[in-house]
């Protein structure tokens, strides 16, 4: 099924957009490095904080990347967008509003696999695009664009418990598919980690529920 815009177009919308933001960049690779710092913390109101972090990315790329900047070369972009809209509504209810989502550094692969994505999101992904495929301000940018944004949050929620992991995660699971694609249909390389994402986040989370723990003679499930 082609694409109702070209590569060109498609790299155009995040010109204007990072012109129409400026220096909301800066803020947001801030507040990125603030919600890693804040995994160390054990502070209730830390989590709250990475949250209320992970929401304000989701809600920014929705409305304005999404509904005022892409919509003009993809319809489809009202929907992606109502979709970033609620998970930053999500995040915000779950996380901040209800403290259901704890976070903190857990030892073993999930830790490593978590590093892996956070990184990537933070530093690889957007250097890629500076440096090989599309130079600024044609460059999707850390925390205000989706997909760098959707791999940030599927490796800091491999560091969170939440009652609900798979509902929780599934809008990020979703873009991971649909902004996966790109890496295929319009040549942009860095797009293959959202895939790589959503396939560790899956096989990370399968391997944890199936662990258990015996506790006083029987049979506990971990989170």
């Amino acid at each position: 099924m082609p694409l109702p815009f070209t590569r060109a177009e498609f790299l155009h919308v995040f010109a204007v957009y990072n012109g129409a933001i400026w220096p909301l960049q800066i803020i947001a690779a801030a507040l990125g490095l603030l919600a890693v710092g804040l995994l160390f913390s054990r502070s209730a109101r830390a989590d709250r904080a990475v949250s209320a972090i992970l929401s304000f990315f989701w809600a920014v790329t929705g409305a304005g990347y999404h509904w005022m900047s892409f919509t003009a070369v993809n319809r489809a972009a009202y929907l992606f967008g109502t979709l970033f809209i609620l998970m930053a509504a999500i995040l915000l209810v779950e996380g901040t509003v209800r403290n259901r989502i704890r976070f903190g550094t857990v030892p073993g692969a999930r830790a490593w696999i978590a590093a892996l994505l956070i990184v990537y999101s933070y530093a690889v992904y957007p250097l890629i695009g500076l440096l090989v495929t599309h130079p600024y301000p044609e460059t999707p940018l850390f925390g205000v664009t989706p997909c760098p944004t959707t791999i940030f949050t599927l490796g800091i929620l491999l560091l969170g418990r939440h009652p609900n992991p798979w509902p929780l995660a599934a809008i990020p699971l979703v873009w991971s598919l649909i902004g996966g694609s790109a890496a295929i249909l319009l040549d942009i390389p860095q797009d293959w980690g959202l895939l790589a994402a959503a396939a560790a986040w899956i096989a990370a989370t399968v391997t944890a529920s199936g662990r258990h723990l015996r506790k006083d003679g029987g049979l506990v499930w971990e989170q």
